[in-house]
């Protein structure tokens, strides 16, 4: 164990050289700017957001036609990219998303030029996901990977994550680079979570066990879809509340689903057969995360070549999930809107909320019940609920982590094996965990 702590701190011989002024400030001056654009409030116009939200707001109002165009072409460019890229017919759930693909890019055009039935043109179905939703996520997340260029490309998560490492293993029971997974995903995108993960696995460098528990307990949404879940329920004046309740919760959430069924069952077998388990770092911490923190910087491309990366990575993502957003979330609000199935479905969690005295018991066991369907479905349910209510279902849409739209699909997609029954019976186990945290916490500060 010493000998293979000390080859990594003995190397940095080498690397102390590239402690550069250069690389230095790299390291600060774009961690911080990241930093500063996605968590500190400003006040613009008499209305105080983050600095992103801020830049989607000036370019809606500076040019809606765009923004209403753009986001026809994106929703195109996703019902087209599965049958461009060729990877439509994979899978059976490869062939159904493809499908809903479609689905979503004909039903947002019927939307924008006005042709449908009436039900389609109610401001509670086609035009509230279409200015709510599409249109924001549309500028949202290509414009938010520009800034994940500067908030997670130069050492900022490789310097943090060492730091974390005594954290992960005795309460995630996951690696200590799985830190850096973890923060990628909540910050970046789940999507770019799933595909480091299982870059990781494939590696060797993660168990069956730690992959699946990384792939279900740390990929929920992006920091930029939580502020289109804030933006939609009007709490952007309490967004830190917000976002801090929904990361706390949802990693108090992980470390109590690692220790019950199914999770607990998995084998910590490697997929490379004996792997490359990670070397536990226990002295020089701060010497050996600042090394991490300069190769990063210095390795990481040049500025206009790492923002185009993730300009298109953006896009990319941008462009699979809006059209099955549209297509699942319009489905998910017919059958909320028109059929009692999800009222069916939250009788599973009424017992839940109104033992904890939720303010809407029925509404917030609803919502919970809706949310395996879509993420963002639950907050279209409570736009005009109490403030508690509200709040309790955005925390929840963030910490249930698991829904049909996108993230068991992708799950699925990858080479980490779960099975689709363990997804639902983690989905369930999450919700249930995240109501007994929240409804209290939410009821107590809200009365204050």
């Amino acid at each position: 164990m010493n000998q293979q702590l000390e080859q990594p701190i003995a190397n940095n011989q080498q690397s102390i050289n590239r402690a550069t002024p250069l690389n230095v400030f790299k390291f600060f001056f774009y961690s911080i700017i990241g930093i500063v654009v996605f968590f500190i409030p400003v006040e613009f116009n008499g209305k105080s957001s983050i600095i992103l939200d801020h830049i989607v707001t000036i370019i809606s109002v500076w040019s809606p036609t765009f923004v209403t165009y753009f986001s026809l072409l994106v929703l195109f460019m996703g019902a087209v990219y599965p049958f461009i890229t060729k990877t439509w017919n994979n899978s059976n759930v490869d062939l159904i998303f493809s499908l809903f693909k479609i689905l979503g890019f004909i039903a947002g055009a019927m939307i924008i030029f006005g042709v449908g039935p009436a039900w389609l043109f109610d401001p509670s179905m086609g035009p509230f996901l279409m200015d709510k939703l599409i249109k924001p996520v549309s500028l949202l997340v290509p414009i938010g990977a520009i800034f994940l260029a500067l908030l997670v490309s130069y050492g900022l998560l490789e310097f943090v994550g060492i730091f974390m490492q005594p954290v992960m293993r005795p309460i995630f029971k996951t690696p200590g680079r799985s830190a850096i997974d973890a923060v990628a995903s909540f910050v970046g995108s789940y999507s770019i979570g799933l595909l480091v993960t299982n870059r990781i696995y494939n590696e060797g460098k993660y168990t069956f066990r730690e992959a699946a528990i990384v792939a279900t307990g740390f990929s929920t949404v992006s920091v930029t879809f939580m502020v289109v879940i804030a933006n939609t329920l009007n709490i952007m004046d309490k967004w830190n509340l917000f976002f801090w309740t929904a990361f706390i919760i949802t990693f108090i959430v992980t470390a109590i689903t690692v220790r019950i069924w199914p999770l607990s069952s998995y084998k910590d077998e490697y997929k490379t057969g004996e792997g490359s388990p990670e070397v536990i770092v226990r002295k020089d911490r701060f010497k050996v995360a600042w090394r991490e923190a300069m190769i990063v910087a210095d390795t990481t491309p040049n500025l206009p070549t790492n923002i185009w990366i993730n300009l298109k990575d953006g896009l990319r993502m941008t462009f699979n999930i809006l059209p099955t957003i549209m297509s699942i979330g319009l489905l998910g609000l017919v059958l909320a809107t028109f059929t009692p199935v999800f009222d069916i479905l939250g009788y599973l969690f009424v017992p839940i909320t109104y033992l904890l005295q939720a303010p809407e018991p029925l509404l917030t066991a609803k919502a919970a019940a809706i949310s395996i369907s879509e993420i963002f479905l639950p907050s279209l349910l409570v736009t005009e609920a109490m403030v508690a209510t509200k709040f309790i279902v955005a925390v929840l849409s963030v910490s249930a982590i698991l829904f049909f739209s996108a993230i068991i699909p992708t799950i699925l997609a990858t080479d980490i094996r779960i099975s689709i029954r363990d997804l639902i019976i983690i989905w369930f186990e999450r919700v249930v965990l995240t109501l007994i945290i929240v409804i209290p916490l939410t009821v107590y500060v809200f009365a204050l």
